[in-house]
């Protein structure tokens, strides 16, 4: 249903430039409350027939309105063509739609094929590499974007006006976590080897430490906000994990490791959040049901090293885990069972520790690669694709960036870029915060932040992009401000 409403949105987005030509703000605006509406009458379940007609007839009342494009063909040859070249696509997900079996548990789409992933990525370089150099795809996504976005470029997009807050409750101890709250502007919590996590508040200003968990008796070395905010889970050098209530920071349960060893990462089933994935000293991967405080059932496994880091994909079936050894494992998820079973293996480079894993289902609506952003120790941040449905990972490319020995992490921006390019941010032992656009070919920097005194770990977007939270190994936690633009 919704692939309608985002063609008739392109339709719009091609002929915004000749609205009030002398008034660039409105047709800005005037897009985005047409996203926003469109969005809001996809829910009203309109027949498909009827979808289609209004598609049709959009085209053609803009095309006698604003006459024919500047681009060769007419709107209504464009609107035509649209219908003729998305109608397979269409006809796919009304079938999702109407047939009940293609829901998993708690309505989610199951995967149409085990080669999904592999032809996504097949269709996706074929466009991606074929286009000219500095081009965008052309999809009708792409024009929507480029509408909404104005004028201003990626470079321009992520230029920080300075320093909004700086935290400092956690100095003398790493934070080796910053994780602003899902869907959140103002709500910030970070961890310390200080034993401690902090719950930040940065409106109304000025901004607060709301309150400190405290708990566990050795380092903090990872937390997670479930999806609500309503808890979080936190992981610890002293082999126990702990859920804490986000409302008023009392410990809601401890659940000791299963080996007995110090855990070292954790994240929710993005599905399920009554399930955490646990990696631990002892080289094992846990599946722990959070609300019994029990391992699950054939939810364990054994890497080659400590494990490090963890990312699901966003439908949470597949999910990788790093180790200090170099390799990344990737897992099949039973989304009914919580069972984990071991698909693929890469060994990234022997011997140097992946600090970090972050997953994208797509970098950019022009670039639509599932993609894998990894640190590992190299001085590079690199950027896999992801080609099969077993999370089999290719490299596509690197950044320069100092990381040799902490256990620097780095985010996908969480907005899809409405820009030509994407961008990606990391911490870096120079003491720097670094921005690339994936896509540029040459020069992929795109901005460096500096004002950290020792090496940055871990960096951490809001929701809209307008603050960026970064942590370091003095225990510093710097939060940016976006220039207003």
């Amino acid at each position: 249903m919704a692939a309608v409403w985002q063609q008739v949105l392109a339709v719009d987005a091609r002929y915004n430039a000749y609205r009030t030509p002398t008034f660039p703000q409105f047709r800005t605006q005037y897009i985005r409350r047409r996203s926003q509406l469109l969005r809001e009458n996809a829910k009203a379940g309109h027949p498909p027939a009827l979808r289609r007609q209004y598609l049709r007839l959009r085209g053609q009342l803009l095309g006698q309105r604003y006459g024919p494009l500047s681009e060769p063909g007419s709107a209504r040859a464009y609107s035509n063509s649209i219908v003729r070249s998305s109608r397979t696509t269409l006809d796919r997900m009304e079938d999702f739609e109407d047939d009940p079996r293609a829901l998993g548990t708690r309505g989610h789409l199951r995967s149409v094929s085990r080669g999904s992933y592999q032809l996504q990525a097949q269709m996706n370089r074929a466009v991606y590499e074929d286009r000219p150099p500095g081009s965008v795809v052309p999809t009708s996504a792409a024009e929507a974007s480029r509408a909404m976005a104005g004028d201003t470029s990626l470079s321009e997009n992520y230029a920080f006006a300075g320093m909004y807050h700086v935290f400092d409750q956690h100095v003398d101890e790493a934070v080796p976590r910053v994780r602003f709250a899902n869907d959140d502007r103002h709500r910030l919590a970070c961890c310390s080897l200080d034993g401690s996590i902090s719950l930040c508040q940065l409106v109304p200003a000025p901004p607060t430490v709301l309150r400190v968990l405290r708990g566990h008796t050795r380092g903090v070395s990872d937390f997670a906000w479930s999806l609500s905010n309503d808890i979080l889970v936190s992981t610890s050098l002293d082999a126990t994990m702990r859920i804490w209530a986000s409302e008023d920071g009392r410990c809601i349960r401890e659940i000791p490791d299963p080996d007995g060893a110090e855990l070292l990462c954790c994240t929710f089933q993005p599905v399920n959040n009554n399930l955490t994935v646990v990696g631990n000293a002892k080289h094992n991967v846990h599946v722990m049901n959070i609300s019994t405080g029990k391992k699950v059932k054939g939810g364990s496994s054994k890497l080659t090293g400590r494990v490090l880091a963890l990312s699901f994909d966003a439908p949470g079936r597949l999910l990788w885990a790093g180790d200090d050894r170099g390799s990344v494992f990737s897992f099949l998820f039973d989304m009914a069972t919580g069972k984990l079973t071991k698909a693929k293996r890469l060994v990234v480079h022997d011997g140097s520790p992946v600090t970090s894993i972050s997953a994208r289902s797509w970098v950019s609506r022009e670039a639509r690669d599932p993609s894998l952003l990894i640190n590992a120790c190299l001085n590079k941040l690199l950027l896999y694709r992801v080609v099969d449905n077993e999370g089999t990972l290719q490299l596509k490319r690197s950044f320069p960036i100092e990381q040799s020995s902490h256990p620097v992490r780095s985010i996908f921006c969480p907005l899809m870029s409405f820009r030509q390019g994407a961008c990606v941010v990391t911490g870096s032992e120079d003491m720097c915060v670094h921005f690339f656009d994936v896509e540029r070919a040459a020069k992929a920097a795109v901005n460096k932040l500096q004002g950290h005194s020792a090496p940055v770990l871990d960096v951490s977007f809001n929701c809209d992009e307008s603050l960026l939270a970064s942590s370091d190994a003095s225990g510093m936690v710097i939060v940016w401000r976006r220039e207003q633009k």
